[in-house]
């Protein structure tokens, strides 16, 4: 299994935006035209762009489905969520082109659903998202935009998709988020001794490319870019070099 490099556009009202530990009055503006950032990481050479509609996640909708439809068409293969809380909802990001759906906060309340779509339209086309917070020596799992706590832990429901056959784990520590502090490498290789099976994407604090080495020896096969890219600390092309 290769080793994923994804830089990733985070929408915000159509336009490139990051966030603070997924705080939405933490927010910094990058770009008003998505499509001019993905045509820049396209020409670097990624094969995979990852889109997270933050007004959709917070609001429960496909807010910005229209403009994920037009990054779809930049030449990368895109994974996608933000929103995502029915069946329907994967049909329409199937059918504006998405490769991968990531359900993140339907994964946390409603995983029987989610495992009926792995069925249904095969669990390579998901990228389950369940990102995690430290709380009294657990890690939780907050959803709707990481506002709202919820009683599943990490070590329940990762172990729970595994043995349903879920290919990709998507897991932000949300203290790391936004905030170039590193990967949480004790995370990572947490997660690779409790679901090997699963190809894990770090993401929340990258920022040299020694942590993109660092998250891949700690058991990773994948890595989100974010912040780091959009503010040039390296480039797209030495991060997948790596």
């Amino acid at each position: 299994m290769s080793f994923e490099v994804m830089p990733a556009i985070d929408l915000r009202g159509g336009q490139v935006v990051r966030l603070k530990q997924g705080d939405y009055a933490q927010e910094t503006r990058y770009a008003s035209d998505p499509r001019e950032v993905a045509a820049r990481y396209a020409t670097a050479g990624a094969r995979w762009l990852h889109v997270v509609d933050l007004d959709g996640a917070r609001a429960g909708d496909l807010s910005n489905l229209a403009v994920i439809e037009t990054l779809a068409k930049a030449g990368m293969q895109v994974q996608a969520g933000g929103g995502v809380r029915t069946e329907d909802d994967v049909r329409r990001l199937f059918s504006a082109g998405v490769t991968r759906v990531v359900v993140g906060s339907v994964a946390i309340r409603e995983p029987e659903w989610v495992a009926d779509w792995l069925g249904n339209h095969g669990a390579e086309r998901f990228t389950i998202a369940l990102d995690t917070r430290r709380r009294d020596e657990r890690w939780t799992l907050p959803s709707a935009g990481w506002m709202e706590e919820e009683a599943r832990t990490l070590d329940e429901l990762a172990p729970w998709y595994a043995e349903r056959g879920a290919r990709h784990l998507l897991c932000t520590d949300i203290e790391r988020d936004g905030m170039l502090a590193g990967f949480n490498l004790d995370l990572y290789r947490h997660l690779a001794q409790v679901v090997p099976q699963l190809a894990v994407q770090a993401s929340g604090g990258v920022r040299s490319l020694d942590d993109i080495r660092a998250a891949a020896v700690a058991g990773a096969r994948g890595v989100i870019l974010g912040r780091a890219l959009l503010e040039g600390r390296f480039t797209l092309q030495d991060a997948l070099a790596c």
